[in-house]
């Protein structure tokens, strides 16, 4: 029951952010069709989630933050959608093992690196992405949305789909190998604004 759900409320989504937001995607047709994909993306607004899982033509499974859940009408919405909950105040092994099986299942995961709103870009990324991705041998598309930090101005909101990369090594992953790969996953993320005119 999960799939004509998620297509009404991605229909529905869609319909607003286009005629409010004039919403746009570049690069959609980068995303691999089907098998484990992570879509990793820059986070500055709530409305980030959406945006991002709306341009895409495969469903989107989100980790979201445990406090999300515990908020009348929108835990139960979200919660019907897919998405798990994570707490982001320790390493959250269950959030880690459902992400897992997400993949495993040859769905797509929605993950934003920095853990948190962060405008600026300055945030430090968790190595979450690099880490699953090694582990399940998942492709990770990097995207950037833009806009939506400034939905109240009803700025366009824009969402750019770069080129998959793949973190598998075939063997255990190092934590300076994670490292590296996750800042140049955010490398990436952020040079996809330089697409958005």
């Amino acid at each position: 029951m999960i799939r004509p759900w998620y297509e009404f409320c991605k229909w529905l989504c869609w319909v607003v952010l286009r005629v409010v937001w004039r919403y746009g995607t570049l690069g959609a047709q980068n995303a691999p069709p089907d098998g484990p994909l992570i879509v990793a993306c820059n986070h500055v607004s709530y409305l980030d989630p959406p945006a991002l899982g709306v341009g895409l033509r495969r469903p989107v499974t989100y980790m979201a933050k445990r406090e999300l859940f515990e908020i009348p009408v929108l835990g139960p919405v979200i919660a019907a959608l897919g998405a798990f909950p994570v707490d982001r105040t320790r390493g959250d092994v269950a959030a880690i093992k459902s992400a897992a099986r997400v993949l495993a299942s040859g769905a797509a995961l929605g993950i934003f690196p920095e853990g948190t709103r962060n405008v600026d870009g300055s945030g430090k990324p968790q190595m979450g992405v690099a880490l699953l991705a090694s582990l399940s041998g998942a492709t990770v598309l990097p995207a950037y949305v833009s806009g939506t930090s400034q939905a109240k101005r009803l700025a366009k909101i824009t969402v750019v789909y770069g080129t998959p990369m793949r973190f598998a090594l075939g063997r255990k992953a190092s934590r300076d190998e994670l490292a590296k790969w996750t800042e140049d996953l955010m490398g990436r993320i952020y040079a996809l604004r330089e697409k958005i005119t």
